[in-house]
């Protein structure tokens, strides 16, 4: 009896992504060496769309729904019941978390619609790709027609929700609006898990969290997060004073959600500890935590707020020195941000390999207040270091589109024992 499964073919992707997310990293790389064969997202809007200006909240942000390397990609949208869900579940007042799932599940029963009407012009087995936590309905029909999966995991799982359970446990003070996820989200989550042949996940950290959480270890592969720097931080110069004053105090930015897995609880420890020091802190970010009264007035204290994407790059050229004290993260994108224009980093351990201590940056041997306060009074009494690990950036080509094309396929090579395609002329 002869199979009729198709055949696995490199150049047979089918891309499932809610938003943006990462700049559309994942079908834009594989786009661009001849690999993508469709690309399923929530919307898309061309920049001529006169939906991605309109002024009501549901589509505040759609004209960010676009990428034009993709403009001749396969791609297909569901613009208009995006809207009106948007909208639906704004009149029905939902919760944070419920809308989400609501979301996810709305978004996969569009997806799989579509597939139904693609599967049939599919001449060979195709790879469905789908980020966690609005994969389980797609990777459920995907097994159903013999296709391979792989989960994109945008964090470290339920072991990262652990930790930050545990941080409000010790500062109640910063509590605000925080709730943890229902429980289901983790039981759907740990059935995406079983049902991916690969889970792709960004950082040696998320593998460790998810390891210790049980996931199999063999299906996990690291892949760091793609970033391009703009061409104006191609030849920026960077110029520190002799030494820090009142008049011209250490910049220390802090670049975020400013919430407490990331740390924001040791950063206005420090900031207490180091009163009276020519350190000013540089806050920018949506605020989700109860800031205390005499914080939200600290002198040494610059709350910047929420700011679009285009408006960073103005605070990484002015500060002196980038801090990413995280409790846990997938990767950590800005700290890529932060070295493409040449500022070093403070960081913690729990979070994508960017810095190397004492080279471009340090590594925190422990996320407090004491050890942000200890390491911002020695850069105040040696300035030099930070001019040098400024010139020592982290090398971003490690970070570009063409490396991540190539890990795709090594993966697929690997974990599928597909050959390699040759379809390389992009990056020659």
């Amino acid at each position: 009896m002869t199979s009729t499964t198709p055949k696995l073919h490199m150049s047979n992707w089918i891309c499932c992504q809610i938003g943006a997310r990462e700049h559309y990293s994942i079908p834009r790389a594989l786009h661009e060496n001849g690999q993508l064969a469709h690309l399923i997202t929530d919307a898309w809007f061309t920049p001529q769309s006169p939906f991605g200006v309109l002024p009501f909240s549901p589509t505040t942000a759609l004209k960010e729904r676009f990428h034009p390397t993709l403009q001749q990609a396969s791609t297909h949208a569901f613009n208009l019941s995006l809207i009106r869900f948007e909208i639906s579940q704004k009149l029905q007042k939902t919760l944070a978390w419920e809308r989400m799932i609501a979301r996810n599940y709305w978004f996969q029963k569009q997806a799989i619609n579509r597939l139904k009407k693609l599967a049939p012009q599919l001449n060979t087995r195709p790879i469905l790709f789908s980020y966690s936590y609005a994969a389980l309905e797609l990777f459920r029909f995907a097994k159903q027609q013999g296709w391979l999966t792989i989960l994109g995991q945008i964090d470290p799982g339920p072991l990262e929700e652990k930790i930050v359970i545990q941080e409000y446990q010790r500062s109640p003070q910063y509590r605000g609006d925080w709730e943890p996820v229902p429980t289901s989200y983790w039981q759907t989550w740990r059935e995406e898990c079983e049902l991916a042949d690969c889970i792709m996940v960004n950082s040696l950290w998320s593998r460790h969290l998810l390891e210790k959480a049980g996931i199999n270890a063999e299906k996990i592969q690291v892949i760091p997060l793609v970033y391009t720097p703009p061409e104006t931080a191609k030849n920026f110069s960077r110029t520190y004073p002799e030494s820090f004053s009142p008049e011209r105090p250490l910049r220390v930015l802090f670049l975020g959600q400013v919430i407490l897995r990331k740390g924001i609880a040791a950063v206005l420890a420090a900031v207490e500890k180091l009163e009276g020091y020519p350190i000013e802190f540089w806050l920018v970010g949506s605020q989700q935590i109860e800031i205390p009264p005499h914080l939200k007035t600290h002198p040494q204290i610059r709350w910047v707020g929420h700011v679009n994407r285009s408006e960073t790059a103005q605070y990484y050229q002015q500060a002196d020195v980038f801090l990413f004290p995280t409790l846990s993260d997938g990767f950590g994108l800005t700290q890529l941000e932060a070295q493409a224009w040449k500022l070093p980093i403070i960081a913690s351990r729990f979070c994508g390999e960017v810095v190397v201590d004492g080279v471009n940056g340090w590594l925190l041997d422990e996320v407090s207040g004491e050890a942000i306060a200890n390491l911002l009074k020695f850069i105040l009494q040696d300035t030099e270091k930070l001019i040098k690990l400024s010139q020592h950036s982290a090398d971003l080509n490690k970070f570009s589109l063409a490396t991540l094309a190539d890990s795709l396929q090594n993966l697929v090579s690997e974990k599928f024992h597909v050959a390699k395609t040759n379809q390389r002329s992009v990056y020659q």
